[in-house]
């Protein structure tokens, strides 16, 4: 854990140089980890989980490094192809920070953000309590920033309309327990969010 830390700067260059190449999704893992960060916080969990949570969220779309221009930055939807090109970056990421032996753990959590609570996402299908307990948070916190934000190709959501969708999927998407401490305290975690932005 204290190598972790020793390496948190060195991660917000990393994903600073990762955004770069993507003015569309500029600081979304720092509000993505921002919002990890504060869900941990409403859990109670243990500092040591809340850091290493916080700097995998910092991390979640490291593999994005891994994908062509092409089908990053395409401003239109994705063909079948392309999307199964997209949805690498998780596996890709996973494989980046396994290489790094105090990257393990994070390596783990990373490649199980997309997944599911129903086993329905990927890319190994798992389900439940199969997916590390920091993947689940950071998926919903990933989802959160990214319904929000706009696109290219869409307006983001309304807050209202975005919450709406967090509570429709708890138990399909995301983790029951993580839902309702999310949603008991949504202002509160989109002002954090917000707070990204400004700053």
């Amino acid at each position: 854990m204290e190598s972790l830390l020793q390496f948190h700067d060195f991660i917000l260059g990393i994903t600073c140089a990762l955004e770069a190449r993507d003015p569309h999704t500029s600081h979304h893992s720092s509000r993505v980890a921002e919002m990890t960060e504060t869900i941990c916080q409403y859990m109670n969990l243990p500092k040591e989980e809340k850091e290493l949570y916080h700097i995998s969220a910092h991390l979640h779309d490291i593999g994005k490094i891994g994908i062509p221009d092409s089908v990053l930055m395409k401003e239109g939807k994705l063909s079948q192809e392309e999307w199964n090109i997209m949805t690498s970056h998780s596996e890709k990421g996973g494989k980046i920070l396994m290489n790094i032996p105090s990257f393990w753990e994070a390596a783990k959590i990373v490649r199980a953000h997309h997944e599911r609570y129903d086993g329905k996402g990927y890319p190994d299908g798992l389900s439940g309590d199969q997916i590390p307990l920091g993947a689940r948070i950071i998926a919903i916190a990933d989802s959160i920033d990214a319904m929000l934000s706009d696109r290219p190709y869409r307006k983001g959501m309304s807050s209202e309309k975005c919450l709406a969708e967090i509570k429709k999927n708890r138990g399909i998407m995301y983790d029951p327990d993580i839902t309702d401490q999310v949603v008991a305290n949504w202002d509160e975690l989109l002002r954090k969010r917000i707070n990204v932005l400004i700053n």
